[in-house]
This record gives C-alpha cells, sequence and structure tokens, in this order.
C-alpha cells in the first residue's frame, strides 16, 4: 500500500506527458484555419497577434522541444504569409514588419522556454528516483511479515512531493522477537529527516543486539543525542523524537515502551481497548526523566489486531476546529480487514478534515498477531 503510493509519487513528475505528433499538427491547423476565418471575417490582423502569435507560448508549456520549435515555425510561416499576402498596401509597413519579427521573437522564446522546462522536469525525475531509491532502504515497504506478526499500514507524507517526512516506522525480526518501531519526529524539513534516519538506522542495529527493550530504547536516546550533537555543531535546530517500541514473541503478552507517543489501540473480538502503559519522555530527553525506562505487558493473544499511529492521524482538524475521533471511528470500521484499515482510516481523517486540512505527515500501522501461535 505505501510502497504503491511510493512508485507513484515518483511517478508523478512524468505525470502530463506531451501529446502526439498528430495531435499537435491538428491542433495547430485548426487554430490556423480559425484564425484566418476570423480575420477575413474581421478584416483585421489583430486576431492573428491575439489568437495565432501566442500559439508557442502554451506549446511550450505542453510540447516537447521539437514540437514547440514545429508550431514556432508555423505559426511564423502563417503570420509572415498572411501580412505579405493579405496585408493592403497603405504604406504601414513598419506595423507589419514589427508583427513578424515579434511573432519570431516569441518563437524563439518558446522554444528556449520548453528546452527549459524539458531540462528540469528530467532533473526533478533524476532526483526523485535517486530518493525513491533511498526511502525503499529507509521505510521498508509494506507489508512486513515475520514469525510473529503481519505489520501493514499506509504513510503519507504532508507534501505531495516529498517521499520521505517525518513520521518513521519499522519491524525486525531479532533473535529476541519482532521489534516494531514508529516514531514521529519534532518539527518538519530535511533536519527533522536526517533525526528519523539516524533513529532508523539505530533501530535496525540495536534491535538485533539488545536483549532488552529497555536497552534499545537507550540506544535509540543515545543515537538521537549524537544527531543533535552534530546538528548543534552544523547551526541546525535540536529535535526529539516520539516513539513507540513493541516487543513480539511467541507469548501471549506484548512488550512495548512508550516515549511519549500515541498511545496503540487494541482489537480482538470486536472489542477495541487502550492498554495501560506509562509514558516517558520522547527519545533524545531522556537525562530530562526523573523515573527510568520501563517496560509494560499487556495481553496480545492470537488474532488480536494493535493499531499503532502517528498524531497526524489523531489531531487531524475539522472546520470546526475539532480532533479526528479516532475510537469512535474505528468502532465504525472494525468489520475490515488488518490490510484494509489503515487506508479506510486515512481516507476517513481527509473526510473528516474536508480533505486540505492535513498539518501533519501520517503513519497508521497495524500489527496483526497469527491466528495461531
Amino acid at each position: 500500500m505505501a510502497g504503491s503510493r511510493r512508485k507513484r509519487s515518483v511517478e508523478a513528475v512524468d505525470a502530463i506527458e506531451p501529446p502526439g505528433n498528430l495531435d499537435v499538427v491538428a491542433g495547430v491547423v485548426s487554430v490556423t484555419v480559425l484564425v484566418e476565418v476570423l480575420s477575413n471575417l474581421s478584416g483585421s490582423e489583430v486576431w492573428l497577434l491575439g489568437l495565432l502569435v501566442f500559439l508557442p507560448g502554451t506549446a511550450s508549456a505542453l510540447c516537447t522541444v521539437v514540437q514547440t520549435a514545429f508550431v514556432a515555425a508555423w505559426t511564423a510561416l502563417v503570420v509572415t504569409a498572411t501580412v505579405v499576402v493579405r496585408a493592403p498596401l497603405d504604406g504601414h509597413w513598419l506595423d507589419r514588419v514589427l508583427l513578424v519579427l515579434f511573432t519570431l521573437a516569441l518563437g524563439g522564446i518558446s522554444v528556449y522556454a520548453c528546452h527549459r522546462r524539458v531540462g528540469r522536469e528530467r532533473e526533478m525525475l533524476r532526483l526523485r528516483s535517486t530518493a525513491a531509491a533511498m526511502q525503499r532502504h529507509i521505510l521498508h515497504p509494506l507489508p512486513l511479515v515475520t514469525d510473529d506478526v503481519l505489520v501493514t499500514g499506509v504513510y503519507e507524507p504532508v507534501q505531495e512531493d516529498r517521499l520521505v517526512g517525518g513520521d518513521i516506522y519499522d519491524v525486525v525480526a531479532s533473535p529476541f522477537g519482532t521489534r516494531v518501531l514508529i516514531g514521529d519526529v519534532q518539527g518538519k524539513g530535511l533536519a527533522a529527516v536526517g533525526a528519523a534516519f539516524a533513529v532508523i538506522g539505530a533501530f535496525r542495529e540495536a534491535a538485533h543486539r539488545e536483549p532488552t527493550l529497555t536497552a534499545l530504547v537507550d540506544a535509540l536516546d543515545a543515537a538521537v543525542v549524537r544527531h543533535n550533537s552534530y546538528a548543534e555543531q552544523t547551526g541546525e535546530d535540536e529535535r526529539f523524537v516520539t516513539a513507540l517500541i513493541l516487543g513480539i514473541d511467541a507469548e501471549e503478552e506484548a512488550q512495548v515502551v512508550n516515549c511519549g507517543h500515541v498511545p496503540p489501540l487494541l482489537m480482538h473480538d470486536g472489542l477495541v481497548t487502550t492498554p495501560a502503559l506509562d509514558t516517558g519522555v520522547p527519545l533524545g530527553l531522556a537525562e530530562l526523566a526523573v523515573e527510568p525506562t520501563t517496560v509494560d505487558w499487556f495481553d496480545f493473544r492470537a488474532g488480536s489486531t494493535l493499531l499503532l499511529s502517528t498524531d497526524g492521524l489523531t489531531e487531524t482538524r475539522a472546520d470546526d476546529g475539532t480532533f479526528y475521533p479516532l475510537d469512535e471511528r474505528l468502532s465504525k470500521h472494525l468489520g475490515l480487514s488488518p490490510t484494509e484499515l489503515p487506508r479506510a482510516l486515512y481516507e476517513d481523517a481527509l473526510a473528516f478534515s474536508g480533505d486540505d486540512r492535513r498539518q501533519d505527515d501520517i503513519a497508521i500501522l497495524t500489527v496483526r498477531r497469527a491466528a495461531h501461535l
């Protein structure tokens, strides 16, 4: 789901396909005939200036360079021929010469503008293709499957043209069971993305090394501190990261450490509950914590599903300023499968907000426990 979305984002750069050559020829000829008819009816060359001279400018925004050059050459030929053949010999040669020169100049400018546009589109496509390749290594495409769970969901950056945002997730099948991470970096922009990369890299390494969730969380916090130290040296803002880290193995209980993040929701036998969890400080702020990091346990039986999200979902606002009622809306979607639920909630949140009030990235994951342990 998220993987297909990223693919569409990369292809969006080249979404406006240039028209075919036959379409261009047909369009230019049709406009020329229309202009000639109007010129005959009006008896004025103003129609040429107003309806034909600017045709290359339109082509430069939609067509290829060769097509735009053809439109410019055709326009210059028609205007020149019309001025020479049809213009009355009234002595106003200067006006007619200026019209031809204006047509030639505008045609040349249009071809140059088209060349620049095509070049920028190609460069942007290369950059986005590189970003997409990077993202496949940073945020693994969903769904992800381990011996313990099936994890699927949606990931939607707030900016349509941005492939990576401040929300993060990952799943690691470690020697100690499945470790699941979902987090939200404070702030936006490239600095926030840098902090996100630091946390994901640390999680993938420490999840295999650390036997306990507390040690894993300590490693993530240290990664954020190191990133902030580097950011301070380069003049960037320091960041903290809210996160939820889960440990799931063959037992009927799951472990979780909540670092200031949105709590999970547990769905089982048609009921939705919120596990009772202690909430610690976000990653990067462990030195400010009064209590040490603690691990909570809750029942996570066969056939159960956890819903994890970032605050981009819970803080979606309606026109009147009310927040998206996740618990209430979730109860109306319990009949959906875990693979369908994240997309349904995302689209429901967009409808709730009026489609244009989303101010943050959104990540929604479902973690489905295998039906039989």
